[in-house]
């Protein structure tokens, strides 16, 4: 029965028990005492430090607590990824939600890998491990994409390959940044999904865009109908001399509004006399251009 009761109190130490070895089989400490780089060990809780490029903002209390008992129960399963910045001192790379929860749950110490990295490392470490999260809403993955761009100047064709990602699934993302502060909003509080901000973004003018938002929110509208609206009212409005009736045959009249709303970018068909003719799509920038292509791909 003891044997039994020891066994139970390994497995609820979680990786901890793992970690159990004899002094032959320690890491080799340094004079300084503390342990080299590239070994998982355990560091006491007050011997870690946030880091200061986390890109998550906001941690549920419920999902905090509910962790914190599972650690409680368990132990902690995958370890963090901290940096040493001082005599047993170190700094946070990943894993800070875990962290939070091991506090919560009273640890004074918690299993963690020790590794060198300067500033623009830590950030894109903390970046590409926040973006492979699975609780994350689309806006804080759009940001976390563009930060890599723009801070850790990554190439997209790079970027694509360390968190295994299309470069069209990527561009899609760092789109929904050009929408209104109201939209991404409503995307980050799950208000909308993403494939309704898509189908948003079909649109230039800020006004209709706001417009669409207001109608989703209060119709409870589907992806589909939200394209359709904004097919509707991406019409252009004929004025002028252009208020005439198209000359393009019904047929091609047709197929340019379809393009217009399975692209989300203006589409220009022209035909002669013969038959003859050209279809014209327009993109803004290198972004829609991959996000235009990759449609024919998929």
């Amino acid at each position: 029965m003891s044997d039994l009761h020891g066994k139970r109190k390994a497995l609820g130490r979680g990786l901890g028990a793992l970690l159990d070895r004899s002094a032959a089989d320690e890491p080799q400490k340094e004079i300084s005492g503390e342990y080299m780089t590239g070994y998982v060990t355990q560091i006491r809780v007050d011997q870690i430090e946030p880091n200061p490029f986390q890109p998550r903002t906001h941690f549920s209390e419920t999902e905090l607590r509910e962790l914190a008992a599972s650690i409680q129960e368990h132990g902690i399963i995958q370890p963090l990824s901290v940096r040493k910045v001082g005599y047993e001192k170190y700094q946070l790379i990943s894993g800070e939600r875990r962290l939070k929860a091991s506090m919560l749950s009273g640890l004074v110490e918690v299993p963690a890998y020790v590794r060198l990295a300067n500033d623009e490392q830590m950030l894109e470490m903390a970046l590409v491990e926040n973006i492979q999260r699975e609780d994350l809403n689309p806006l804080e993955i759009a940001l976390s994409f563009q930060r890599l761009l723009e801070e850790c100047k990554i190439r997209q064709e790079d970027l694509s390959q360390k968190v295994g990602k299309d470069r069209s699934t990527i561009s899609n993302y760092i789109r929904l940044l050009k929408l209104p502060g109201e939209i991404q909003v409503a995307v980050r509080d799950t208000l909308i999904t993403m494939g309704h901000a898509r189908a948003i973004l079909g649109l230039e003018d800020e006004k209709e865009q706001l417009l669409i938002l207001q109608k989703i929110l209060e119709r409870k509208l589907s992806v589909r109908q939200v394209e359709d609206l904004v097919r509707s009212a991406g019409t252009p409005k004929n004025t002028g001399s252009s208020s005439a009736p198209s000359s393009l045959p019904a047929r091609f009249e047709k197929a340019k509004k379809t393009l217009n709303g399975k692209l989300q970018s203006k589409v220009e068909v022209k035909v002669n006399h013969k038959g003859a003719g050209s279809i014209i799509i327009a993109f803004k920038s290198d972004e829609d251009f991959d996000r235009i292509i990759a449609k024919f791909d998929s």
